[in-house]
């Protein structure tokens, strides 16, 4: 069972449980990110100018290009992903809602209801 808390978490309850555990969207979206980027074929997650401005000078921030909502246990994902140039998108895409569902799902107890992709780019090797 869960129940919303404020800041955007969520507490986990269970049974004979001897204390309480609440997860951030900020988590989920980052365990998102860290999925994606597992991908074949993703180069990396796209963001905001502010959000790309910090990793380039070496702040990383794996929600950048991840969105969650949590609405009674049922998690939806927002992916803006960059491509590396020759992979197959329909293909890639679909590893990437595969591997974000498994690991939201199994890090955190929640259901994902669904994995929705945004291909921003396509990098080229250099």
């Amino acid at each position: 069972m869960e129940k919303e808390m404020e800041n955007k978490t969520y507490s986990l309850e269970g049974s004979g449980s001897i204390g309480e555990v609440r997860i951030a969207d900020d988590v989920v979206a980052m365990i998102a990110g860290y999925a994606a980027l597992e991908t074949d074929g993703v180069s990396s997650l796209a963001g905001n100018a502010t959000g790309e401005l910090l990793n380039r000078v070496g702040v990383k921030t794996l929600q950048k290009g991840a969105k969650v909502e949590v609405v009674d246990h049922v998690v939806s994902v927002e992916l803006a992903v960059i491509l590396c140039y020759g992979y197959n998108i329909p293909a890639t895409s679909s590893k990437i809602q595969e591997k974000v569902k498994s690991a939201i799902e199994t890090m955190t107890g929640l259901e994902v209801s669904d994995v929705n992709i945004r291909i921003a780019g396509v990098e080229m090797d250099k």
